[in-house]
């Protein structure tokens, strides 16, 4: 008996490393990037920005935020929230956006470990991340992390569907990017298209190294092509910003020693070969980083650009390809204060009534905040986890982080940015 299951064993795992192989010698066919990604409309020229905050619940703890837009030229917002990050009671959420009032519907919960766990038959322990996709029939596809057995670095990618732009999902699926174990695979990064109508998947690791990796699965959830973007400890959660069919920068996430930087790739070939990955002049704390890349061929990236901590967040562009950035605003800057609780509620209140001047009790977002960033005497801000989009109509809107209490939302137009890049420019000359 003690041999029959050896042998089973050894079966299984030549089994697994015979497929793995199989598909590793198996080259895909490669595809062109998706380009223009989108015919972008004028938009009615003035120069706009507005700020919002998308969630509302009060004493949670709440992170990374996603977003995409709707067929009707709505924008879906999904985040996780609960009591911590991690904690059992986390829950996948989502809101929509009113483009024409501005204003955010109510926050529903559409899956949590309970319900994920109940579709994949077994154990989840917490679940996080949730990024969107649509596909070329106009399926929205919902992808977030799981873990079954210890941290991060033991996830998984769990997958849903919807044919009715997100007000109702199919049952989670496990989406597997490796024949043996499946785990250590999150994700983070916006989603893209191959001309050939698969999906880019940017994905990351965190057991045994941290490195990035592009995925690129067929429509009905298959891995076709597996990418690495980095090795050891240097870049995790990858962004690619799309120049064209044949060109793309990757904008990675610093984990490796200072001096702490941006890591960036390109590929001049649709991917089927990047470089080798570089440090940038962008400063980076260890913090998570978004982008787009503009049809008029510059770059525009959110990011935490300090070394240490993530009290600031900044918007900066590239007209040269990524070569050189320019600061084009400050969305947030707390990095001087080192705020005891009675005057770290009193800024944090003023910060939530400029986000959004219609909250009628800003003190309600402070405590949230107080409860989530306070410990004993010491206090912190935090400005993370930024996630950016370009609308239909030429609008960019950007979530993130607000403190680990609330999502953000910043809405402005492209003559906005056009506006503030020539400004800077000319501050720059003078």
């Amino acid at each position: 008996m003690k041999i029959t299951r050896h042998r089973l064993m050894l079966a299984l795992i030549s089994l697994a490393f015979g497929v793995a192989f199989y598909k590793a010698s198996v080259i895909p066919e490669p595809a062109a990037f998706q380009w223009p990604a989108m015919e972008l409309e004028q938009g009615n020229g003035a120069a706009q920005i507005s700020s919002r905050f998308v969630s509302s619940s009060q004493n949670i703890s709440t992170h990374a935020a996603s977003l995409i837009e709707l067929s009707d030229g709505r924008i879906r917002a999904f985040w996780f929230a609960g009591s911590r990050e991690g904690a059992e009671d986390v829950e996948i959420r989502t809101a929509v956006l009113d483009p024409a009032s501005n204003k955010w519907g109510n926050e529903t919960a559409i899956a949590d470990r309970h319900s994920t766990q109940q579709s994949l038959l077994r154990f989840v322990k917490k679940i996080g991340n949730p990024v969107p996709a649509r596909l070329g029939d106009g399926t929205l596809q919902l992808f977030y992390v799981t873990v079954s057995v210890g941290g991060w670095a033991g996830s998984s990618i769990t997958f849903m569907t919807s044919d009715d732009d997100g007000e109702t999902w199919s049952p989670a699926r496990r989406l597997v990017t490796s024949p043996f174990i499946n785990i250590s695979t999150l994700v983070k990064g916006t989603p893209f298209k191959y001309a050939d109508g698969s999906l880019g998947l940017p994905v990351y690791h965190e057991f045994l190294g941290k490195f990035s990796e592009l995925l690129r699965i067929a429509p009905g959830g298959d891995i076709i092509d597996k990418q690495r973007l980095s090795d050891g400890k240097l870049g995790i959660q990858p962004v690619i910003l799309i120049k064209n069919p044949e060109q793309a920068m990757i904008l990675m996430r610093h984990v490796g020693p200072a001096p702490k930087r941006v890591i960036a790739a390109t590929t001049v070939n649709a991917g089927k070969r990047w470089n080798d990955p570089e440090k940038t002049e962008l400063a980076n704390p260890d913090a998570a980083i978004t982008g787009v890349a503009r049809t008029d061929g510059r770059l525009l990236v959110a990011l935490n650009d300090t070394e240490s901590n993530r009290e600031v967040l900044s918007l900066v562009a590239s007209n040269d390809g990524g070569a050189s950035w320019q600061k084009v605003y400050t969305l947030e800057d707390q990095r001087s204060q080192t705020p005891s609780p009675a005057s770290y509620i009193i800024t944090a209140a003023l910060l939530a009534r400029e986000t959004d001047n219609s909250i009628l009790n800003p003190a309600l977002f402070a405590n949230t905040a107080l409860d989530n960033q306070c410990s004993g005497e010491h206090c912190r801000f935090e400005f993370s986890y930024p996630y950016m989009i370009q609308a239909h109509n030429g609008e960019f809107h950007l979530v993130y982080t607000w403190n680990r209490s609330f999502i953000k939302h910043v809405r402005f137009t492209r003559a906005w940015l056009d506006q503030r890049m020539k400004a800077n420019q000319h501050a720059q000359l003078d």
